[in-house]
């Protein structure tokens, strides 16, 4: 059974920082990709970034040039570092991982952490 473990989440002032981790019970090579997908209040779950194994990251237009995914395959975690952060960022984010068993796709998900811009 995979876990995934989020950290990091906080509150933070407009044009802050914070940096989110997501721990894997398992290597992180194992997985197709990992993301960080977040759900604010109101409103539908988004993706936020992805990583794949092959180290191809994508992003939601919405943070491109803010926030920055990253793997670190000696301590199995996916970090998301968020730069001048918004208001319009605060919400509870959830790390995912995906991978594919004998061509049946699967997803992990983690119990997300809060992040809340405000002044």
């Amino acid at each position: 059974q995979v876990q995934l473990v989020e950290s990091g989440g906080g509150l933070v002032q407009p044009g802050g920082s914070l940096r989110l981790s997501c721990a894997a019970s398992g290597s992180i090579f194992s997985f197709t990709g990992m993301s960080w997908y977040r759900r604010a209040p109101g409103k539908q779950r988004e993706l936020v970034a992805r990583i794949t194994s092959g180290n191809m990251t994508n992003y939601a237009d919405s943070v491109k040039g803010r926030f920055t995914i990253s793997r670190d395959g000696a301590k199995n975690t996916v970090n998301l570092q968020m730069n001048s952060l918004k208001p319009d960022d605060t919400a509870v984010y959830y790390c995912n991982a995906d991978r594919r068993s004998l061509g049946v796709p699967l997803a992990y998900w983690g119990q997300g952490t809060q992040v809340t811009v405000s002044s």
